[in-house]
């Protein structure tokens, strides 16, 4: 009892000091005051919307665009996207410039709550006066205001009192700087990446205080691979084999365009982001991004795959000697598409051999996609939406996992292998049922 006691009271201070800290205030925004006297472009802030990838999360199926209702899995609970619509009760109809630039950089709304870092507002601090100023003119002028009611909050009653501290051990609020050593299409790359794009949000790895562990170019774990709401969004950096270094610029540019390419094809959450974000972007804008990340340094290679392609794989299945059983199951559910020599077919049907998704340092993706399937997006230059079918219902845990173990290690594939303990997660945070339960 007397332990309990104190817990409580610590957790009273703890709470008391965070309210004491942060309390209701309204940090600066730091807008230029030259914005007072700017007209703001709604046709080119739709274009931020874009680059932004707002309907990604504020859309959802049978709701009026950026209405919210998505509901987005943290560590305390869930959180649902808010209205970010012209009402004046349930959206930011009320919303000044300042408000929406406070909200924007800093995660605070004009009432002082602050929101979990779910919104990427650690990326898009970094964002300019300018562009922000035309997207809460298009926000405000182009998109119809729904009434669309926000979601009860299902985060924990106590998870927003540390978002203040929170943001003072982690959140830096300053604006991307043009470095003046590189081009103009490296800067713009750097700033959509590191900016608008939240690039980071997802491909970089993330703190026990769920903090990304860099914001920028400037340490090589930035953009290195995480591991995500279980997915693992790959390493963007320089590495040959679970990095984008065998890659070339268009081979980049390509994928954001069309969502495949010959080294890999894009499924998931990253298959939205080329179905409402990139696809859509200017060929200036993707080239900007594929020259920035070609020119990222690889990411510490400790305990990363390798890959050296080989045809030790394909002649032991030719020979008749491959008693696998992973390779057993892969001949029988996968080669037909991917091919015996894990080559797939072109960009229609993706290659395993290389491939960063396969080679991740975390296989949650591999593992999600054997067990859930995929589709790739249809996009303009790729219109037919390539689908693979789920085999979670087909195999158990360790069937997918001698599965996925054979694809990580084959052909040139140099990862390690994958457990059946591994496997469960995976499907436990699916939501799907084991074989015969």
């Amino acid at each position: 009892m007397k332990r309990a006691a104190l817990l409580v009271l610590a957790l009273l201070v703890a709470a008391g000091a965070a309210v004491a800290v942060t309390g209701r205030s309204l940090p600066d925004p730091k807008v230029s005051p030259a914005i007072a006297t700017r007209t703001p472009d709604p046709r080119h802030g739709a274009y931020v919307a874009v680059l932004g990838d707002c309907a990604a999360c504020h859309s959802v199926p049978g709701s009026p665009d950026l209405a919210g209702g998505l509901a987005l899995p943290t560590p305390a609970g869930p959180v649902w996207s808010s209205n970010i619509t012209p009402d004046k009760v349930h959206g930011i109809g009320v919303y000044s410039f300042t408000d929406f630039a406070r909200l924007m950089r800093q995660g605070v709304r004009p009432n002082g709550e602050r929101v979990l870092p779910a919104m990427p507002y650690t990326a898009y601090a970094k964002v300019s006066d300018e562009d922000l100023h035309d997207l809460y003119a298009y926000l405000m002028q182009a998109v119809p205001a729904a009434p669309t009611a926000n979601h009860a909050d299902g985060v924990l009653w106590f998870a927003r009192w540390p978002i203040g501290l929170w943001n003072k051990a982690f959140h830096d609020d300053s604006r991307f700087a043009a470095d003046p050593a590189k081009g103009a299409s490296w800067n713009r790359g750097a700033y959509l990446v590191q900016g608008l794009a939240h690039c980071g949000t997802c491909h970089t790895p993330r703190g026990p205080a769920f903090q990304e562990k860099a914001l920028d170019g400037r340490s090589d774990l930035f953009l290195s691979g995480a591991r995500l709401d279980g997915a693992s969004p790959i390493n963007l950096r320089g590495n040959t084999a679970d990095g984008l270094g065998r890659w070339s610029a268009d081979d980049i540019a390509e994928l954001l365009a069309s969502g495949r390419s010959a080294h890999s094809a894009v499924v998931g959450q990253m298959g939205e982001v080329v179905a409402h974000s990139t696809q859509f972007m200017t060929d200036a804008d993707r080239g900007a991004i594929a020259a920035y990340l070609k020119s990222l340094s690889p990411a510490p290679e400790s305990g990363r795959a390798t890959f050296a392609a080989t045809a030790a794989s394909l002649d032991a299945v030719m020979s008749g000697k491959q008693t696998d059983p992973g390779a057993l199951r892969f001949m029988n559910s996968c080669s037909a598409c991917h091919r015996l020599n894990g080559d797939g077919a072109g960009r229609a049907l993706p290659s395993l051999a290389g491939n960063p998704t396969v080679l991740a340092q975390h296989p949650d993706t591999l593992i999600a996609v054997i067990l859930k399937g995929a589709r790739m997006p249809s996009t303009a230059a790729a219109p037919s939406p390539m689908a693979m079918p789920p085999f979670g219902w087909r195999y158990d845990d360790r069937e997918v996992a001698e599965v996925a173990s054979y694809v990580r290690q084959s052909w040139g594939n140099g990862a390690p292998s994958v457990s059946a303990g591994q496997v469960r997660a995976v499907r436990r945070a699916l939501g799907l049922a084991t074989p015969g339960r």
